[in-house]
């Protein structure tokens, strides 16, 4: 029996789970993308605490006009600020079984732009 994207993705999901987990020192940035928009959240695996969050829905992304590409790149450079805010300036990075290319790609550039390490 074939395995579909979504059975492929979860389980690429779980096995890098088994081995990142975000910590007080480094959080787990975690992405999620559905086909209209993207979200990411950095997290504390520790104590299962959202540290920060932004996505393509919050009110400041109401009026873009621009591409979902772009989009992603502008939800990562706000991510970016809101953890730096919070005191975190590296972080690991978790694409969510995703492929690192177009807005997961775009997305962890915009938060290298803002200023985060990972």
């Amino acid at each position: 029996m074939k395995m579909t994207k979504t059975q492929r993705r979860q389980r690429i999901q779980k096995r890098f789970r088994d081995t990142v987990l975000g910590t007080a020192a480094m959080p787990r940035m975690s992405v999620f993308r559905s086909n209209k928009e993207i979200y990411a959240q950095i997290v504390n695996d520790e104590t299962g605490v959202t540290l920060a969050a932004a996505s393509s829905r919050d009110k400041e992304f109401e009026k873009h006009s621009g591409t979902k590409i772009e989009l992603a790149q502008e939800v990562g450079k706000v991510i970016g600020e809101k953890a730096l805010a919070a005191g975190i300036s590296s972080i690991r990075f978790d694409r969510g079984g995703y492929l690192y290319h177009g807005r997961v790609k775009s997305l962890a550039d915009g938060a290298r732009e803002a200023g985060l390490k990972f």
